[in-house]
């Protein structure tokens, strides 16, 4: 058997062996070794500790644990509640005041926090509850929670754009720079979705009762900056350093971490329990997405070293597409992988088989690596995964999963929309990245 056919039937078990449901690290690595020494001999062993040394060398990877704990910490502090309720208050009198309120609220502490679980989940807490209380549209209101907490995915400091960055060869500092306007983009897209459906259904979104907003528009402002300021002064710490290049991702997220802990403290809100439930979370996580980064270098490498990853690129580049058709098909591809995949196993696994097509077709790296992010939010929101549904489900018992399936389908297309026209106006994504040395 050749060397190429046998990494194709490497590639379909691990197809298959997942769908199974078996854990896709060792599953790759498995299946690396296994197949590499049929294929290769010895050589699959010094491959795999090269691959190895590799991907622990890369430095930008020591962010990944730091912006995930970050994050947690910032939810143990109560931020999100205090700016949702800011945002509650000051747009109380307009029709869908709280789906305002949710998708803004979403978009900032995506700024803070790249965590998507953690983001949909303290959404759900607050504004689920009172979303039923004021007589708010299911469907719609679980599509804009669930919707405005992937926005984590996206946003930066979003932890997928610091493991992406190695992946294609950029740097992350301008994948950060060029999400701010597909994210932004996204966020407006679904409030004005929000408030189109309101204007032609008030009930979908009744205004605020008068009993229960502010006494006085001080008292808004009041609650407006308690709210907003906090996280502008971490967002500006943590941001504002990478994209003006006075630190590195990795030392920003430092920066970000300390932030957060000071916030913590002044809020009152850092306890010993918090502090070890957050670190727990981020070891949890952190350890999922680095192993998952070397169990799939492995499985790249004797994929690539076997020549099977030649072969698909030369058939993919012999369908002798214009380069926008192959970069829309490579896109499709990419959102079906979404539905049974989570973003790690798409980005390690999966997207350095389709590098040397991106390559030939001489498109903007950093384009395709917005385009794929903004592609992989649909993850979260897309069956049999669509983590975000169960996220909402297990705080919001009162909607049923089938409702908030029908709100997400209708989010998602929005995400479509948003993808199309980022495809077909590329400065959205590269107009900021284009400033940043």
């Amino acid at each position: 058997m050749s060397h190429e056919l046998i990494g194709f039937l490497m590639l379909a078990l691990m197809l298959a062996v997942i769908f199974l449901g078996f854990p896709i690290s060792f599953t790759l690595i498995i299946l690396a070794v296994g197949f590499g020494y049929w294929g290769l001999g010895g050589m699959v062993f010094d491959l795999m500790v090269m691959q190895t040394y590799g991907i622990m060398k890369e430095e930008v990877l020591a962010a990944v644990p730091l912006f995930i704990l970050m994050g947690h910490i910032t939810e143990e502090a109560g931020l999100m509640e205090r700016l949702f309720r800011a945002f509650q208050h000051l747009f109380a009198s307009l029709r869908g005041s709280l789906y305002i309120g949710t998708i803004l609220t979403a978009t900032i502490f995506a700024m803070a926090t790249g965590i998507v679980g953690a983001a949909v989940t303290v959404l759900g807490i607050m504004a689920g509850q009172i979303m039923i209380q004021s007589r708010y549209n299911a469907r719609l209101s679980a599509g804009a929670i669930t919707a405005g907490g992937t926005l984590g995915i996206l946003i930066p400091p979003s932890v997928m754009l610091v493991v992406m960055g190695p992946v294609l060869n950029v740097s992350v500092v301008k994948l950060y720079a060029g999400a701010f306007g597909p994210g932004l983009l996204l966020a407006l897209l679904y409030i004005g979705y929000c408030l189109f459906r309101c204007l032609l259904n008030p009930e979908l979104g009744p205004a605020l009762p008068p009993e229960q907003r502010l006494a006085s528009k001080s008292a808004v402002l009041f609650e407006l900056l308690v709210g907003f300021v906090p996280l502008a002064v971490l967002i500006s710490g943590t941001l504002g350093s990478i994209l003006f290049g006075l630190a590195t991702p990795t030392e920003a997220s430092g920066i970000g971490c300390l932030g957060a802990l000071i916030l913590s403290l002044c809020h009152r809100r850092l306890t010993v329990a918090g502090l070890k439930s957050a670190a727990l979370r981020t070891m949890q996580t952190s350890s999922m997405i680095l192993f998952l980064a070397l169990a799939s270098n492995i499985f790249g490498a004797v994929f690539g070293r076997l020549g099977s990853a030649g072969v698909m690129t030369q058939t993919l580049l012999g369908l002798e597409l214009s380069p926008m058709l192959m970069l829309i098909l490579i896109m499709v591809l990419v959102f079906v992988l979404g539905w049974p995949f989570e973003w790690p196993a798409i980005v390690l696994l999966f997207l350095p088989i389709l590098i040397p097509v991106v390559a030939t077709l001489k498109v903007d790296m950093v384009w395709f690596g917005i385009l794929t992010a903004v592609n992989l939010q649909t993850a979260y929101m897309s069956p049999p995964v669509a983590m975000s549904a169960y996220y909402l489900k297990s705080v919001v018992p009162d909607w049923d999963l089938a409702t908030i399936f029908k709100g997400m389908a209708e989010f998602m297309i929005l995400q479509i929309i948003g993808l199309l026209i980022v495809i077909f106006f590329p400065p959205i994504a590269t107009w900021l990245p284009s400033l940043v040395k």
